[in-house]
């Protein structure tokens, strides 16, 4: 059997309503909004007894998606948000973008900072880092033509 495609890929936040808001801005669609609570949604993740809101963000070309999700219980036992770019598991989402400096000027406008600076790689790429909602760490990449 052949790998399909990845699906999504998941942040923990704890106030839905502005990350949503910081990924419209960066130009996702927000796909829908549920609950997911019960005995099934803890056997799939080992948590029993759980209550999370969850948001579905998907690219303009709908080839990838961002799930958001804020756990109403249990309660969150891990913070991961101010981690350097070298800390162990997962890192950053990269997202390719037209612009890179109007779009990082637009998302400063909903909080984010650069973390370091808009760099070129070859003649191929601009890239950067920013922080995004409650810290996220998130890839800009501007191919360059």
């Amino acid at each position: 059997m052949a790998l399909k495609r990845m699906d999504n890929v998941g942040i923990v936040v704890e106030d839905l309503g502005r990350a949503i808001d910081f990924f419209r801005e960066l130009g996702l669609e927000l796909e829908g909004r549920a609950m997911i609570e019960g005995e099934w949604a803890g056997r799939v993740t080992g948590l029993g007894n759980q209550h999370v809101e969850i948001a579905m963000m998907r690219t303009p070309d709908g080839h990838s998606r961002l799930e958001l999700s804020r756990f109403l219980a249990p309660d969150v036992v891990a913070d991961h948000r101010t981690a350097p770019v070298n800390a162990l598991g997962y890192l950053r989402v990269m997202f390719a973008v037209d612009d890179i400096d109007e779009t990082l000027e637009r998302l400063r406008t909903r909080g984010a900072e650069l973390v370091g600076e808009i760099v070129r790689y070859k003649n191929a790429y601009r890239l950067c880092y920013i922080r995004g909602p409650e810290g996220i760490l998130i890839g800009l990449a501007e191919e360059l033509r």
